[in-house]
Parts: C-alpha cells; structure tokens; sequence
C-alpha cells in the first residue's frame, strides 16, 4: 500500500490519527480511512478531489479535530487506497466507496456533515439518491466544484473560441503523460492552474507534492469519468443543509459553477466566495472552509432521526463571513472577504471496515 508524499513541516503535515481503517467498497475496492478527534464529537466526513488525497485536508483537519470527530479517506487508487476493483472508474464507484465509509465509521443513529472538493463534492452529487446518505447526512459542503460541462467553463487556457478552448482543455484533463518530479516550472504552473496568484510558496509546494504523488493510471482513469460529467439531475436530491464554496479566480471550476449549484440546491445554506482564491481552497484558506463546515455542524447538529427530505430551508441570501485563519502568511499580500450562500445531501448502502496498523 503506497504512503502519503512527504511534506513540510507544519501545518501542512497530516496529523496522526486515531485509528486507521480499510473499508471494503461494493466492488470489493480497498478504500485507507483515517479517523480523527473525539469519537463523541460531531462528525464530519471530507472526500478529497482528484489527484489528491487525505493529506489534502491537513489544514482543515488540524482546525477541526480537536472538538469534531474527522473522518478522511482516500478515493480509490489514490493516496493509500490502491487502485480499483472491478467496478473502475465511475461516479457510480465514487457513490459505492464513500457510502461505504459512512457505513463503516458512523455509528447507527449518528449523523454527519459531509464535506466534498472538487471531485470529492461530485462524490456527495452521485451519492444523493443513496438511503444511507439520506439517512446519515446532517448537512453537506460543496466546495470548488461542478455538476457538468468541466472543459466548457474551464479557464486555465485563454483562447477566444469556446470551442477550441474546451478541445484543448480536454486535451489536458485526459493527457497522460507524466507530471515528473516538482520542480520550479511545475510549481508555476500548479500555481497558475490551481492557485489564486497571492498564494504563498508553501501552500504551492505542498499541493504539487500532493499532485505529483497521484500514479499516472489513477489520474488518467478519473479524468475520462470528468470529461463528460453530468450530474445536473442529481443536485435537486441534494435535500439536506448544503453549503457551496468557490474560489473567484478559480480556473478549474470557476464560479459559474457554484452559481448553478446554489440555484438548483432545494436547501441552499449559502455560497461562499473567497476573493482572489483558486481551486484549491481549503489548503489556500483553511480556515474559511473549516468555517463554514463548524457553522453547519453546529446549526443542524450530528445526530437524531430528523428526515430532510422534504426540508424547505430558505432559498440563499448573501451576508459577510470573516474567516479568522491560522495560517495568516497566505493572506499577507491581500486581504479577504467571503461571502454566503448555500446548502445539499446523499444517501445508500455500505459494507465492512476491517481494522489495519498504522
């Protein structure tokens, strides 16, 4: 089983966890799951994005463990989960292993905030119709995402023609060619494309790390899934609380996104924008994300029977939110307003966690 790639010291570095799981997915898929904080804490379940992995959320685990019970996990064939059963690559899969997890690591009548970016909150659309989701979810975080039409909208090559635009972004999503090691042009260029331009070095040198680390199969095989993602009809069964976060210079998913998620959402909590932050924003602004996911923990709670299904909660309005981070050497060069507005949900069966060493 591969290990995380190394990182920095500091905030950065993924605290060590509780205890360690494999949950089994539907397929028989090994899914590595890291439990975090007190087991009597409201939980909280953070799916990573492509290319990533649970050493992704290690500044939004740090700001959350220490009074909420975390729970991380690696989507297959990345970070220390190995690569897929029969099942593939799939947003059916990606449903498969995160209800899975939920099963395995929340306890009967317990309820969480889920929390997704990028493909990780695509993970929470493709679970929507799941029971067990439905059933589980307090509330849920759509964070720098889509539903569909990713090489579309995408901003990461200026040409004029939206059509030659799209071909050549999916030309780069599918590509698999290797990233190489990390180097100073890569750094600029996981900068440009990932990052707001005020990111610290720091933050571009861990999401590299991080991105470099991902075998060349697993991210080719996950780029075919996004190329023609289309989950639109999912987002109305999104029923919970839901919360969506973008990035205004966010290349990958640009803010149109969260927009028509926030819209769509029968149960919007609020969308919030973070100025001058690109796509991957809860390691360029932990704090801001942690926010928003301690702000629904706490209003809509972790446990209890309540059924959202049919919850009519306000349709969004937009308010100021004051992210109070930490890691104050990201937002040196700038200062920083968010703004509210949104809320969603999931739901399906699961299967068997079986206790590994660390």
């Amino acid at each position: 089983m591969r290990r995380p790639p190394s990182l920095p010291s500091g905030p950065y570095v993924p605290p060590v966890p509780e205890r360690e799981l494999t949950v089994v997915s539907a397929d028989g898929s090994r899914i590595h799951t890291e439990l975090h904080g007190p087991e009597d804490a409201p939980a909280v379940v953070l799916a990573h994005g492509w290319v990533c992995s649970t050493a992704f959320w290690a500044p939004v685990l740090r700001a959350l463990s220490a009074d909420h019970r975390v729970i991380v996990y690696d989507q297959r064939g990345h970070g220390r989960s190995p690569a897929p059963g029969p099942g593939g690559y799939s947003t059916q899969a990606l449903a498969d292993d995160l209800v899975a997890v939920v099963d395995a690591t929340l306890p009967p009548g317990r309820r969480a905030v889920l929390a997704g970016h990028s493909m990780g909150a695509m993970t929470l659309m493709a679970a929507a119709d799941r029971p067990i989701l439905r059933e589980r979810a307090a509330a849920a975080v759509l964070c720098s995402t889509g539903a569909s039409r990713l090489v579309d909208r995408a901003r990461v090559v200026p040409l004029r023609s939206p059509r030659a635009r799209s071909r050549v972004h999916r030309l780069l999503l599918g590509s698999r060619a290797p990233l190489g090691p990390v180097t100073p042009l890569s750094l600029r260029l996981v900068r440009y494309v990932t990052m707001g331009p005020g990111t610290d070095p720091a933050t571009v040198e861990v999401a590299a790390r991080i991105l470099h680390a991902c075998p060349r199969a697993v991210r080719a095989g996950w780029a075919r899934v996004l190329l023609d993602l289309a989950l639109d009809a999912r987002i109305g069964r999104l029923t919970m609380p839901t919360a969506v976060i973008v990035g205004t210079a966010d290349r990958l998913t640009p803010p149109e996104h969260a927009h028509a998620l926030a819209a769509a959402l029968p149960h919007c909590t609020g969308l919030t924008e973070l100025p001058g932050l690109g796509h991957m924003t809860p390691l360029e602004d932990p704090e801001a994300v942690a926010g928003v996911i301690r702000g629904l923990a706490g209003e809509y709670g972790t446990s209890g029977e309540t059924d959202l299904t049919t919850s009519q909660g306000p349709r969004p309005t937009t308010q100021e939110f004051h992210p109070t981070s930490q890691e104050s050497h990201s937002r040196e060069s700038h200062s920083r307003e968010s703004h509210l507005t949104t809320v969603t949900e999931a739901g399906h069966t699961a299967v068997e966690a079986k206790e590994q060493t660390a």
